[in-house]
């Protein structure tokens, strides 16, 4: 009998010794198999997380999800799978990815010529490749630029290709791009991610614009990122594994799962049932991500500041004519208790928006001496009003020399909870000093009415970009909604002054850094000091983190994302 066992009990001995050699700990008990990694990772714990995101993908090249629109998350699980040459990180900072490095005047892969056009060179890493294996190479930037300039596609462009005189490949690991004038985001054409030639460019030159139906865009996609696909399945998830051959290393975490779940409630129940680690994009209000974080044991709320609550004068024949005058828009700015505003509406995690420009933006401290401020001072705005003329009667309410109130309408569009939130604490502290207010939510239907909308008679609060580069080009003469051009344009102020025009033309053509920072500066005076724009607070873009996750945060500048530092993403 003794004979008999003996061989069942060498055999026990051998998965005992082989389990006791499995290292312990970790959030999963599991040992993973990755083909593609070495055979010193194949006893190792595998590491896995899980992510979800407000919408539905249904491709990986998110400038081709919803018609072209992009979907909240797409564009962070894009840059998981396949990142550009180039990405912002937490600084404001442009890094290199898939380049050897950024384009700067300083390196000489920024040139400016004397008649003003420019040229950028990039320098793709030696031994990037695709998923497959096939080289990364210079012609798919060349074939990347020419479908994002082809006006058939429905995507979301990048606007700089409208200053790209053209796109060339010397040699396959070298880019040049020439440009028809200076423009200071030269640097940043290629944050977008590439195509693979190899595998697109056949479809697309047979099937046009429906090459975008090609299964290399869902179940079959080849990046080149930390992360390849294992899965996809349209309406549920996708399922990413580590790419041991990524250029720049690889990642710590072996698997993450991305679900896609349209609905916030669902995702949220998800996130405190402890299937989901973490959330990525918008589609979260700061107001349920504070909830969930204070029934959330395992995890905790972080914000990314990408854009500023903000009230719009009219400078186009206002009603009353008042608002034209600074004293009065002064007065009005003394009367709001941003603060509170910002504690109550935002959860104690803001602050007031003295300018567009984010503290955490690397040019901050270098105009922060220019900003003209307003602190809350009830007292100083009585005493200007009352300086323009107005007398406040025995019921509180100011009152002209012919006996008629002063009274403006605050306006918003309906998009946006915290828009008409905003709308009525303004509305409630310009009543109390002695204003008149008229609050209006615009019907949906009216919103798509371009005269109603930029013929606002006061006052108009918006939700807007706080980055520089995408809020200063919405504000010159030429972006002025009228009649002659069907009020079409995003200067919703209508705001027109040739100063400030020649400031942000300066701002856009000036290449070296200080010289354009102190360009920004003159603009951030003028703004704060005439309130052209006046803001109130900045926006959340909230996202929920668990606590096993490590090295894992929002945004904290506004061209940034979540994932800029994914090879340093692990979980504990």
């Amino acid at each position: 009998m003794g004979d008999a066992r003996r061989p069942l009990l060498i055999a026990l001995s051998c998965v005992l010794l082989l389990a006791s050699c499995v290292p312990q700990g970790g959030p999963v008990s599991d040992v993973g198999v990755d083909p593609s990694g070495s055979d010193a990772d194949q006893l190792r714990t595998t590491k896995r997380m899980s992510i979800a995101i407000v919408g539905n993908v249904t491709t990986l090249v998110d400038r081709f999800n919803a018609g072209g629109v992009g979907v909240p998350g797409g564009g962070e699980l894009e840059l998981l799978v396949s990142p550009g040459l180039g990405i912002t990180n937490d600084k404001g900072a442009l890094q290199p990815v898939l380049a050897e490095a950024v384009p700067t005047i300083e390196n000489g892969l920024w040139i400016v010529l004397p008649d003003g056009r420019m040229e950028t060179t990039w320098k793709l890493r030696p031994g990037t490749i695709w998923h497959d294996g096939t080289p990364v190479t210079a012609g798919d930037a060349v074939f990347s630029a020419t479908v994002e300039q082809d006006r058939d596609i429905p995507m979301r462009r990048n606007a700089a290709y409208s200053f790209v005189e053209s796109v060339d490949a010397p040699d396959p690991g070298t880019l040049t791009v020439g440009w028809k004038r200076t423009y200071i985001q030269a640097d940043q054409l290629f944050k977008t991610p590439l195509l693979p030639r190899h595998l697109v460019e056949r479809p697309y030159l047979d099937t046009g614009a429906d090459f975008v139906q090609s299964p290399y865009f869902s179940d079959a996609f080849v990046g080149n990122g930390p992360y390849r696909v294992k899965e996809f399945a349209v309406g549920s998830h996708v399922l990413l594994q580590r790419n041991n051959e990524y250029v720049l290393g690889q990642p710590k975490i072996d698997e993450i799962e991305v679900r896609f779940i349209p609905d916030p409630n669902t995702l949220l129940a998800n996130v405190l049932a402890g299937e989901v680690d973490l959330t990525l994009g918008r589609g979260l209000s700061l107001e349920q991500a504070i909830q969930t974080r204070d029934q959330w044991r395992d995890g905790k709320i972080d914000v990314a500041f990408t854009s500023w609550i903000v009230i719009y004068p009219q400078f186009l024949n206002p009603t009353p004519s008042i608002v034209t005058e600074l004293q009065f828009r002064r007065a009005l700015m003394h009367a709001i208790d941003r603060q509170q505003m910002a504690d109550s509406l935002q959860g104690e995690l803001v602050s007031v928006a003295h300018t567009f420009l984010h503290p955490n933006e690397p040019e901050y401290r270098d105009v922060e001496s220019g900003i003209v401020r307003y602190d809350y001072d009830p007292r100083m705005a009585t005493q200007l009003i009352e300086e323009l003329g107005y007398v406040r009667g025995t019921d509180g309410a100011f009152r002209d020399a012919g006996g008629q109130r002063l009274s403006v309408e605050l306006r918003t569009s309906p998009e946006q909870d915290i828009q008409q939130k905003s709308v009525l604490s303004v509305a409630d502290q310009w009543q109390r000093a002695g204003i008149g207010v008229e609050p209006v939510v615009m019907a949906a239907q009216r919103t798509r009415e371009r005269e109603y909308v930029q013929t606002f008679p006061s006052f108009m609060l918006y939700r807007q970009p706080n980055d520089p580069n995408l809020l200063l080009v919405r504000l010159t003469s030429d972006q002025t909604p009228l009649p002659e051009n069907d009020f079409v344009g995003r200067n919703h102020p209508r705001y027109r002054n040739p100063e400030f025009d020649t400031l942000i033309d300066r701002y856009f053509t000036t290449i070296a850094r200080p010289d354009r920072t102190q360009v920004l500066g003159q603009i951030v005076q003028h703004t704060t000091d005439r309130l052209t724009l006046m803001g109130l607070f900045y926006d959340t873009e909230p996202i929920l983190i668990g606590n096993r996750l490590g090295n894992v945060t929002a945004a904290k500048a506004s061209a940034s994302t979540p994932v800029w530092n994914v090879l340093d993403w692990d979980v504990q």
